[in-house]
């Protein structure tokens, strides 16, 4: 969802990425550091859940 465009990614490597540095540096606000947020947690839910399904699997 939050992916840039294909003209960024040209304009970045055509500049050499410098704004990379720049937003790469800065706090993340408001819905993009909730969305960090949520992504950090499914992720670690995902991982656990795959560790218990795999334990109960091999213990049937």
């Amino acid at each position: 969802m939050l992916q840039p465009t294909k003209q960024q990614d040209a304009l970045s490597a055509l500049s050499g990425g410098g704004n990379e540095l720049q937003t790469g540096s800065t706090k993340k606000r408001g819905f993009e550091a909730f969305m960090v947020k949520v992504t950090w947690v499914l992720g670690i839910l995902f991982f656990v859940f795959s560790l218990i399904l795999v334990y109960l699997s091999s213990h049937k």
